[in-house]
C-alpha cells in the first residue's frame, strides 16, 4: 500500500531556531514512528486511529504519553523518542 504523505513542521514561525530543520523523509517505509499522546481529551482515540492506519501500511509504531498536559514533555522522554524512532506524531485533539 502506498501512502501519499505531506509532512508539516508545527514549530511556530515566531520561535527562535535552535537547530536546522531536517528534511522530511521521502517515505515512511522502514521507519519507526513515535505516537505521543499529550494527555488532552480523546487524544488516545486519535492515536488509536493513527496507529491502525500505520499498521495497515506496514509501518512500525511506538506509543508514548506525556505525564501531564499542563507542562512540556520531559527531556528524558523526548530523548527516548528520538533514540527509538525516526519520525514522530504528536496528538493534539481538542
Amino acid at each position: 500500500m502506498n501512502i501519499a504523505t505531506k509532512l508539516r513542521d508545527p514549530t511556530a514561525e515566531t520561535s527562535p531556531t535552535r537547530r536546522a530543520r531536517l528534511s522530511p523523509p521521502p517515505s515512511v517505509a522502514g521507519k519507526s514512528v513515535a505516537l505521543m499522546d499529550i494527555g488532552k481529551a480523546r487524544g488516545s482515540e486519535f492515536i488509536d486511529r493513527l496507529e491502525g492506519h500505520f499498521k495497515q501500511a506496514g509501518v512500525a509504531t511506538r506509543r508514548y504519553r506525556k505525564p501531564t498536559n499542563t507542562k512540556v514533555a520531559p527531556t528524558d522522554l523526548l530523548q527516548k523518542i528520538a533514540a527509538e524512532n525516526q519520525l514522530a506524531v504528536i496528538a493534539l485533539s481538542d
